[in-house]
């Protein structure tokens, strides 16, 4: 093996097994289950179902036959849609969870950034959980001492730099565990999703503070639904398709594969669709665009109204929708949330089901674009669909100026000219 390999996967499998071992948080709850197991079992047995003990037991594979190889240095991007097994490989690497199978040779010591506070204790305040997390990845104190100044300049908590973490927002979390996490000196730096919590001035310092990492010859792997982020950051590309590995190779050939797939997955009904995140209690039924008619539409026009129209199948407290348009690249173009609430958005007390969006001028460019969906419910992420939905958009006319399809221009804004006189 190359003394330059930073991370060496090797058939790579990892199994979950579900119905088979429950946690409980009281001695009731195991009461209740116990009593109920018998009821359960008849069902299964009405509809045809397992017979046996072992056959209730269900199992699948988060992750299969992975394979590949890292150099020192190569700052790789890991993709792929909902359930693909992107964190279960970096929870993995990181030896969070034991593989099933194959192995992970990492060669230097990993610092990872997975989940909202991952490796933080809630009692302990921020100073406290820097040295913690400084400890846990084996490194001495005066080497945390020689750092602490600049991954508090970089996170920029110092006014809450001794208040316990439990009383922080997601994004000072994820400011504080990044810093921590990229300051000191991993030669394995692994990052998932999370960096979304965070504004938009943060990713750019994140996204700089990784390209550091990685030009003093450090790895980074780096996954993201972020297309734009992904191609930012990265030469070199890895896809995940239901646990196993479909492709791995430039990153701009690895994100066209991947996004001719979102198209083709934006062609099937959403309610056939699999590959969703949330907790499942309410699910997205519907996504209807229509250009200033009454009949949907898969073409809306530069210029003029535009309305989408989302269905759920259940209400819920607290209710939400977020959805993002991302362009033909997969470049996020806008983003619409329905808790950031404006003086003319109207709310209906009943069992209303359908989130509407109503844009007075479609302002983005001709070209194709999907919609990924998120709808939240009880404090959670209930459902989560990307391209739930795409559409194409027309020549048009932006206060009577036209637009057309220009690379690389997604949005035209209102305007007007004052020119020289001769």
């Amino acid at each position: 093996m190359s003394e330059l390999t930073s991370l060496r996967v090797h058939k790579l499998g990892k199994q979950y097994h579900i119905g088979t071992e429950k946690s409980f948080d009281r001695i009731g709850e195991q009461v209740a289950d116990i009593m109920m197991a018998p009821f359960r079992r008849a069902k299964k047995l009405l509809s045809g179902q397992a017979t046996g003990a072992a056959e209730l037991d269900q199992s699948f594979w988060a992750l299969r036959d992975v394979s590949f190889e890292v150099k020192r240095g190569e700052v790789i991007g890991i993709i792929g849609r909902n359930g693909a097994g992107k964190s279960t490989l970096l929870k993995v690497l990181s030896q969070i969870t034991d593989p099933s199978e194959g192995y992970a040779d990492i060669y230097g010591r990993v610092s990872s950034l997975l989940e909202v506070g991952t490796g933080f204790h809630p009692e302990l305040t921020g100073r406290e959980n820097v040295y913690l997390n400084g400890a846990i990845l084996g490194m001495q104190k005066q080497v945390i001492d020689r750092r602490f100044d600049e991954i508090i300049a970089f996170a920029d908590i110092e006014k809450f730099l001794d208040t316990p973490v439990k009383h922080y927002s997601s994004g000072m979390y994820v400011r504080l565990a990044f810093a921590v996490a990229a300051h000191l000196e991993p030669e394995v730096l692994l990052v998932d999703e999370v960096l979304a919590v965070g504004d938009a001035e943060f990713q750019k310092k994140c996204l700089g503070k990784m390209e550091t990492v990685a030009s003093e010859g450090r790895t980074v792997l780096f996954v993201s639904h972020n297309m734009g982020l992904i191609q930012t950051l990265c030469k070199r590309g890895i896809m995940l398709q239901n646990g196993r590995l479909l492709a791995d190779g430039p990153i701009s050939d690895v994100v066209q594969i991947y996004l001719q797939q979102l198209k083709t997955q934006g062609q099937i009904s959403l309610t056939d669709r699999t590959d969703r995140g949330g907790r499942g209690k309410v699910q997205l039924v519907s996504v209807a665009a229509y250009n200033g008619s009454a009949d949907a539409a898969t073409v809306l026009t530069t210029g003029r109204s535009a309305r989408f129209e989302f269905t759920v199948d259940k209400p819920m407290v607290g209710l939400a929708c977020n959805f993002v348009i991302h362009d033909s690249m997969g470049h996020p173009v806008a983003s619409f949330k329905s808790t950031s609430n404006g003086p003319e958005d109207e709310t209906d007390d009943g069992e209303n089901r359908k989130f509407v969006c109503e844009l007075e001028e479609l302002l983005l460019t001709p070209g194709n674009y999907r919609l990924d969906v998120a709808i939240r419910g009880g404090g959670d992420l209930q459902d989560m669909v990307e391209a739930a939905a795409t559409f194409d958009v027309e020549d048009g006319h932006i206060r009577g100026r036209p637009i057309r399809a220009r690379q690389g221009i997604n949005v035209g804004l209102p305007h007007r000219w004052k020119l020289p006189t001769e």
